[in-house]
């Protein structure tokens, strides 16, 4: 069982969301600083720490404490990599959405082509989506201007998430240094 399963006392805690701001009590501070400690030295002894750091890193926008890192200092990793990571839309992956959804300018513009002379507030129904989008992606479409379609960046190597890993936390508070995806005390 990983350390984060055996005590998530520590890793749910609600102090581990974000560390807590300068102006909290010196107990507070001090009790935050204990958590961490006790987190970080479950999380340099676990087998998935690299599995685990990689994808919170280069797959998945998740918050507190993760694979031996804050929030902060994921974002400072990612940030070294250039790598984008997406927050998870849980309202799509639980199937539940409100009543407007996004819409691909190619999605708007055929449905413009092939319903002419509806009005653009039936467009949008047809759409599923708000006049204004409508309205938008009709005006580029007339300025020539089409949405650049994003080129997904590739994902870091193993290797690049741990050297920038490396870089970016303190070593000197209870993590082993390692070499490629091997940990060694």
């Amino acid at each position: 069982m990983t350390g984060c399963i055996a005590r998530s006392d520590i890793f749910q805690h609600r102090l581990m969301e974000e560390p807590p701001p300068a102006s909290a009590t010196r107990r507070t501070r001090e009790r935050y600083e204990q958590l961490v400690r006790e987190a970080k030295a479950l999380c340099a002894s676990c087998p998935l720490f690299t599995e685990c750091l990689y994808s919170a890193v280069a797959e998945h926008d998740v918050s507190g404490f993760v694979a031996g890192t804050t929030a902060v200092q994921r974002r400072s990793i990612r940030n070294l990599l250039d790598v984008e990571v997406q927050a998870d839309d849980f309202d799509q992956l639980a199937g539940a959405r409100g009543t407007r959804r996004p819409v691909s300018h190619e999605e708007v513009l055929r449905l413009r082509t092939q319903y002419p002379n509806d009005s653009l507030e039936s467009l949008a129904m047809r759409l599923g989506c708000s006049l204004s989008t409508v309205k938008r992606h009709l005006r580029r479409a007339r300025r020539g201007q089409s949405p650049a379609a994003k080129t997904p960046r590739p994902r870091p190597e193993v290797g690049a998430v741990l050297d920038a890993f490396d870089t970016v936390v303190d070593h000197q508070q209870c993590q082993p240094r390692r070499t490629g995806s091997t940990r060694v005390a």
